[in-house]
């Protein structure tokens, strides 16, 4: 890890835990037995995309997802079964995040939406001290204020240059081997981490 000047990090299955079968779980006990088939569906209008990149609102999420719940499903109980996936962050892991930043630059690059960030900053907030992400990174990118998405170059190139990162000096650490093969797309140094290695193994 001394070859590199910088590092990013994804924020889920790397930093963050998450458990994609909770929210499947919780739409389930919501009265829609195969989550699936709404990810299918709604996928097919780009709306989980367009959450991601900003290009819609909240409301408009949560209303284009109501009509494929049981009536009388509230906006809060859809919201609940969309934060469900949302875990904890491992103490190790954000010491390990406080020691990286004394010796290197390290950046969060996440394709998330407003309503994971409000989950996961408040599970931040009631586990340290701190409000938001940034107090762990040089600086934090989340897909849906940046307007792009992973796996797409654009967005590694987008945080190369703004960072003035040089790419064979970097590391790009995902869980996700379509936003690995991305980030090599652009001359980045990558690490995909499997569901069986934690982060601290690789410090």
């Amino acid at each position: 890890m001394e070859n590199f000047d910088a590092i990013i990090f994804d924020l889920g299955g790397v930093i963050l835990n998450i458990d994609y079968n909770k929210t499947c779980l919780a739409f389930e006990d919501l009265g829609l037995k195969n989550f699936s088939d709404l990810y299918s569906q709604a996928s097919q209008s780009g709306l989980f995309d367009r959450f991601e990149t900003g290009q819609i609102s909240t409301q408009f999420f949560i209303n284009e997802l109501l009509p494929y719940l049981p009536k009388g499903t509230s906006a809060n109980e859809l919201v609940h079964a969309w934060n469900a996936m949302i875990l904890d962050f491992p103490d190790e892991n954000l010491a390990l995040l406080q020691r990286l930043r004394k010796k290197k630059k390290i950046f969060l690059l996440s394709n998330t939406n407003e309503i994971h960030i409000q989950c996961f900053h408040r599970k931040l907030a009631q586990k340290t001290n701190f409000q938001h992400l940034n107090s762990y990174f040089d600086f934090v990118y989340f897909s849906n204020e940046i307007n792009m998405r992973k796996p797409d170059e654009s967005i590694f190139e987008f945080v190369c240059q703004q960072q003035k990162l040089h790419p064979e000096k970097t590391l790009f650490i995902d869980d996700s081997i379509q936003h690995v093969e991305g980030a090599k797309k652009m001359g980045l140094q990558t690490y995909h981490l499997t569901n069986s290695e934690s982060i601290i193994s690789l410090f």
